[in-house]
């Protein structure tokens, strides 16, 4: 299966600046959160790039984008109906292909060589199926989360075949029904904001959108569907995901960003220096 489209999704009415607020990037240079995730779809091998916006916000975002502005197309979102209906926006775009899911209040940091989009885009590859990607998360943080449950794939590390998905699971939802053997206790396989998805998963969304003009569709809705109709697989990437919209999201992405990069010690010694500078009683005259 090839995957070469990209849907951004930053219609969110919580979400529609995030992505345009400004970053310093592993090399050091200023840019902003969407350019940051447009080029982690790139480097993905993606060729076409969709973005899903909120009406009348096309030239902020095309500014935001910078040099790859050329590259995307704008879809408007224009009724608040749920993450689930956000990527149906999307369906002309992206028509019969297979394509990456990526939010645009994310930021993504990968801990080996390849980039997190980019090895979800080769686990997918390979399998010939939807993939999500995943990350072990402690149970205090599943109000944030959609998660799913399952069991482990012979022979492949890190990859699960999805039997279950709920959208914000309360702990006891979680631990009745998202077991997954192999995983620390309190822990569950959480939604870390990408995934590669098959046109089937439109088609399921379209289905959950019939129900009524003003029905709010979750993706994990969807995405339970689809794992009861055809193989959906869950993968944990190696990294870290940022939301950049939480309390402190956007400083804790910069300096994953910036210790990630080629300045790692010289950063590190600045927030010594920070830290020495405001530690209780600092610059106290006693």
């Amino acid at each position: 299966m090839r995957v070469t489209k990209a849907l951004i999704t930053a219609a969110g009415k919580n979400q529609r600046t995030l992505p345009l607020q400004t970053l310093v990037d592993r090399n050091g240079e200023s840019r902003t959160a969407l350019s940051v995730i447009v080029e982690e779809a790139l480097a993905a091998g993606v060729e076409e790039i969709g973005v899903v916006i909120p009406p009348g916000d096309q030239s902020a975002f095309a500014a935001a984008a910078g040099p790859h502005a050329s590259r995307l197309e704008f879809v408007e979102q224009h009724q608040p109906r749920g993450y689930g209906h956000a990527v149906w926006c999307g369906r002309k775009f992206i028509g019969d292909s297979a394509f990456l899911l990526l939010v645009g209040d994310h930021v993504y940091v990968s801990t080996t060589g390849f980039g997190c989009a980019g090895q979800l885009v080769g686990a997918a590859s390979q399998q010939a199926c939807s993939v999500s990607a995943v990350q072990a998360t402690h149970e205090s943080k599943l109000p944030y989360f959609g998660a799913v449950g399952g069991r482990r794939v012979a022979g492949h590390s890190g990859l699960y075949e999805v039997g279950e998905v709920l959208e914000k699971p309360t702990p006891t939802e979680a631990e009745q029904r998202l077991i997954v053997p192999g995983l620390r206790s309190g822990r569950y396989l959480c939604f870390f904001g990408m995934h590669v998805l098959t046109p089937t998963t439109m088609e399921l969304i379209e289905k959950r959108l019939g129900a009524g003009s003003d029905t709010v569709v979750h993706l994990s809705s969807a995405l339970a569907d689809l794992a009861r109709c055809e193989r959906y697989l869950a993968f944990e990437a190696s990294g870290q995901r940022y939301d950049i919209g939480s309390k402190y999201g956007l400083l804790t992405a910069q300096l994953a960003l910036a210790l990630s990069g080629e300045d790692r010690g010289e950063v590190l010694e600045s927030l010594v220096e920070l830290l020495a500078q405001t530690r209780p009683g600092a610059g106290i005259n006693r």
